[in-house]
């Protein structure tokens, strides 16, 4: 292996190793194989560059556009022309991942789950910081200021993460570093040759050169010496979610300020729906009669950017003794205080507070902020319901249809934030709706017709084993397919609510629970539940629900012969009915694995495709990687080879004319001792005459061959019939050339007759300069396409397929004669030959 392909391996190693420290962050890693999966592309392409060679910002240039169409397949292939060209569809799809990605870290707590944004930052941030690592340490061979983003890299992570293994991901670095330092120092020593002279050695001193290896250690100890520093430092903190250290909860300390950053609520809702076993979360009792419209709600999500929906980023202030009237609600709604007294199980740690919706007072121990936006509770710095009891006085609002059919419309600010539906939803979604909502005379009747559409009318049907999904496409394949559970169906119709200027968000929290005989209610994990919230003015924010046979039908949306004045009897909501997946679930217990991602603090998870546990598997990704580099360097081919063989010719042809050190420039005349002239320099080369003769024939006709080939790149084609000096004079005549170039023509043509008919070739010196002469010449009087196709693709390409039909056309040869040679092989056995 040579030493530049060396280095890229220990630059790629280097990235990996400090990367390590990033994987206590995310849960689960497989982003990491991804990672490693596409740097491991980006450095071949970078050693391909640099073996052409091209110049050093085009091999920059070259690994930055692999990278891009390398992202561009894995994150944006829908969004990109045929699968691999980004256009401003797939820049603002990077912008939207990158967007969600930023909201997520800061609304996670370590480990995060893995998200498409997550994944994108992740496994983009390793290939910039591998891509400049690779062009510091190999492109530019300087290997000790990559050690500034592999610092980077793992200070990133060192201050976020606060895990006991901190230690190990520090040595791992350290040693991806020191082994870049070693290689580089390796690949430096090894251009010096074979040491022959220099000082004398003293008794007993070093047995070799020690300066560079001195060196390489002293850099590397300064290096992990401010690795080690720098994570002590006082850097500024950043508090919440993944930025915050885990436990620390939410809110930005003590008074009555801050910002809630707490865990997407919905983290495992179908696992907690398909138990095998209902684990009671809550006990409650009430003062109302009629349990069927109590509904407990965590919280709502109201930030929906077409993929999913989450909460928003809200300020957070101290709890109120007396929480404020409901946004919208006005004395003319009929409305009950109840009183709800709740204990949750010794397991069940959330950090938001289940209540019933609107909450007029809490009663309740412990660092907990109040939202008013959402009318939520959230637990600060680590507090969560983990054994807690608490008293909630709430009001049960009954509305009825003629005063949602009348309310007026929503003030403009709230309705321009809850009606905002991004430009990438489907136009699927507002098509259904209208087709759905034709003939409804106002918001009441379109919200009623699509929860009818939904629960009833619209052949949907309730099924737990179904993905979320995740993308812009996921309701739009809802909608196809018509089979899903209360996630499907509480995004769809919030969604669909938005389009027709409904203002709309989705509530998590739990169904009514099931009556117990002493009296109390249960609560139990199968009664998780997502439901879409509608703001009527006068009324305030209004539960529907649009999954079938899961909780209560509102009363305010049946019809008037059904809705009597006595209340129903307590029921068993039919989720706990509903048919267990045949696997146990995670969450039928607080496993490890739970409590990293908060299974157990946050009940109702939302994409298990953004836990990882989804996306397109690693062969799909390898084949479009693959796919894509094909394509970006098959075109490219012609050039990579031309640029290559014209190096590898005038460097040959320079080497001829500049002897190395201590060789004569006249081959094979020292002095009849058949070597090359040797100074009392420091390296020692020994030459035979003959091997001297062959090489000096062999670099001229090099450096000829690319003259001719040069011509040819430019449209003039060469002729194999002329003499070299009718066809120097052929290249001038048609290239137009004028003095000196013309002389460099012809001097080239002469060195080549003196190596094939002179009694004793000799090496002409400047060749390699009078072809740059010429090839700049005939450049610069082409036009501006014979220029581009000179470049991109030249002429003399095809000796490529002729060399290759040589190649094979003497494999094949090669192969028959051994098998002759096999056939008449003397049998051991009669002594005659086979056949």
């Amino acid at each position: 292996m040579s030493g530049r392909a060396r280095l890229t391996l220990c630059s790629a190693a280097a990235t990996l190793m400090a990367s390590c420290a990033l994987l206590p962050l995310v849960d689960p890693a497989t982003w990491f194989l991804q990672a490693t999966f596409l740097l491991a592309i980006q450095s071949g392409v970078g050693a391909a560059a640099r073996r052409v060679p091209l110049a050093r910002p085009l091999t920059l240039l070259a690994q930055a556009l692999v990278t891009l169409v390398l992202l561009t397949l894995v994150f944006a292939r829908e969004h990109a022309l045929v699968g691999l060209i980004p256009g401003p569809e797939a820049f603002q799809h990077f912008a939207d991942l990158l967007q969600a990605g930023s909201d997520d870290v800061g609304r996670y707590a370590i480990p995060a789950p893995l998200s498409d944004g997550i994944r994108l930052m992740m496994v983009g941030g390793v290939l910039l910081i591998g891509l400049l690592v690779d062009t510091l340490a190999v492109t530019f061979r300087n290997a000790a200021p990559a050690g500034l983003p592999l610092l980077a890299l793992y200070s990133i992570a060192a201050g976020l993460s606060d895990g006991a293994a901190d230690w190990l991901w520090f040595l791992v670095a350290a040693a991806g570093y020191l082994m870049l330092l070693l290689a580089e120092g390796r690949e430096r020593l090894s251009q010096w040759g074979r040491v022959f002279g220099g000082a004398a050695r003293t008794p007993g001193g070093p047995s070799g050169p020690v300066a560079p290896v001195r060196t390489g250690r002293r850099i590397g100890a300064v290096a992990l010496g401010v690795a080690l520093v720098v994570p002590l430092l006082p850097l500024p903190a950043i508090d919440g979610g993944l930025l915050d250290s885990a436990g620390t909860g939410v809110g930005a300390g003590t008074g009555s300020g801050g910002t809630i950053s707490a865990v997407n609520p919905l983290v495992s809702l179908r696992d907690s729906l398909n138990v095998d076993e209902d684990r009671t979360v809550l006990t409650l009792r009430t003062s109302t009669t009629d349990i069927s419209d109590l509904y407990l709600r965590i919280v709502s999500l109201d930030d929906f950017d077409g993929t999913t929906w989450k909460p928003s980023k809200r300020d957070i202030v101290a709890v109120p003794d007396e929480l404020p009237t409901p946004t919208g609600l006005r004395p003319q709604v009929r409305r009950t205080e109840i009183t709800t007294r709740v204990s949750a199980a010794d397991w069940y740690a959330q950090d938001w507070l289940p209540m019933p919706y609107p909450p007029s007072s809490v009663k309740i121990s412990g660092n907990w902020r109040y939202e008013p936006v959402g009318m939520t509770l959230v637990g600060d710095h680590g507090q969560n319901t983990r054994g807690k009891t608490y008293e909630v006085n709430s009001l049960e609002v009954r509305p009825t249809a003629e005063q949602l059919a009348s309310a007026p419309d929503a003030p403009g600010s709230l309705k321009s934030d809850y009606t905002e539906v991004p430009d990438s939803l489907p136009a699927v979604v507002s098509r259904t709706a209208r087709q759905v909502t034709e003939g409804a005379a106002n918001d009441y009747e379109r919200a009623v017709k699509l929860q009818d559409y939904f629960a009833v009318t619209g052949g949907f049907e309730y099924d737990t084993d179904v993905e979320v999904g995740s993308g812009t496409d996921a309701i739009a394949r809802f909608l196809r397919n018509k089979q899903g559970f209360c996630v499907h169906f509480s995004f769809a119709m919030a969604a669909m609510a938005r389009t027709l200027g409904i203002p709309a968000r989705v509530a998590v929290g739990f169904a009514p629970g099931s009556p117990q005989a002493d009296g109390s209610v249960s609560v139990g994990l199968k009664d998780a539940h997502a439901w879409p919230e509608l703001y009527f003015e006068g009324v305030g924010w209004t539960r529907f629900e649009p999954t079938p046979t899961r909780g209560t039908t509102p009363t305010y949306t049946l019809p008037e012969s059904s809705n009597n004045t006595v209340p129903e009897l307590p029921q068993a909501t039919p989720s706990a009915d509903a048919a267990p997946s045949s696997e146990p679930s995670a969450s039928t217990s607080c496993s490890a694995d739970d409590k990293k991602l908060e299974g157990c603090t946050s009940a109702l998870p939302l994409d298990e495709g953004e836990q990882g546990g989804g996306g397109t598997p690693w062969y799909k990704i390898a084949g479009w990687s693959l796919l894509g580099a094909a394509a970006l360097i098959l075109p490219l081919l012609p050039m990579l080879w031309r640029l290559r063989r014209r190096s590898v010719r005038l460097a040959s042809g320079q080497h001829a004319g500049s002897a190395p050190a201590g060789v004569s420039p006249e081959l094979g005349k020292d002095g009849g001792a058949g070597q090359a002239g040797v100074d009392a320099g420091a390296v020692v080369l020994d030459v035979p005459a003959h091997e001297a003769t062959e090489a000096a024939v062999g670099h001229v006709l090099a450096v000829w061959r690319e003259l001719t080939d040069t011509a040819w790149d430019y449209g003039i084609a060469p002729d194999e019939a002329l003499t070299p000096r009718r066809a120097a004079a052929r290249v001038v005549r048609l290239g137009e050339l004028e003095e000196p170039v013309a002389r460099s023509v012809h001097r080239v043509a002469g060195a080549v007759e003196q190596v094939l008919y002179a009694p004793q070739p000799r090496a002409e010196a400047g060749l390699a300069d009078e072809v740059r002469k010429v090839r700049a010449a005939l450049r610069g009087r082409a036009s501006r396409r014979t220029r581009l196709r000179a470049v991109l693709a030249p002429r003399s390409a095809i000796r490529a397929v002729w060399d290759l039909t040589d190649r094979w056309t003497a494999f094949k040869a090669a192969w028959a004669a051994r098998l002759a040679t096999l056939v008449r092989r003397p049998s051991p056995s009669t002594g005659q030959e086979g056949g």
